[in-house]
């Protein structure tokens, strides 16, 4: 069985701004980039939404060891409907 590092290794990792728009329709315009992999939305956006209905939000957040490999890894996952 393979190992949680094992997967990751075969990731493949795709730019967020083709994933933004393959997946969600979020055009570049709308996306302030942090390297490849993550951005945020702009608030124009965001309000460009407010006649569709409530969605579901899940928010993701881990904390790693430090390079000395101190601590563990922790991972919360949190998520809210309306």
């Amino acid at each position: 069985m393979p190992t949680d590092i094992d997967i990751a290794q075969q990731a493949h990792m795709r730019r967020i701004g083709e994933v933004a728009q393959e997946k969600l329709g979020i055009g570049d315009e709308h996306l302030e980039p942090f390297g490849y992999y993550k951005a945020k939305i702009s608030l124009e956006y965001v309000d460009s939404l407010k006649d569709r209905p409530d969605g579901k939000l899940i928010l993701v957040t881990a904390i790693s060891p430090t390079p000395a490999g101190e601590g563990k890894t922790t991972t919360t996952v949190g998520s809210a409907t309306r």
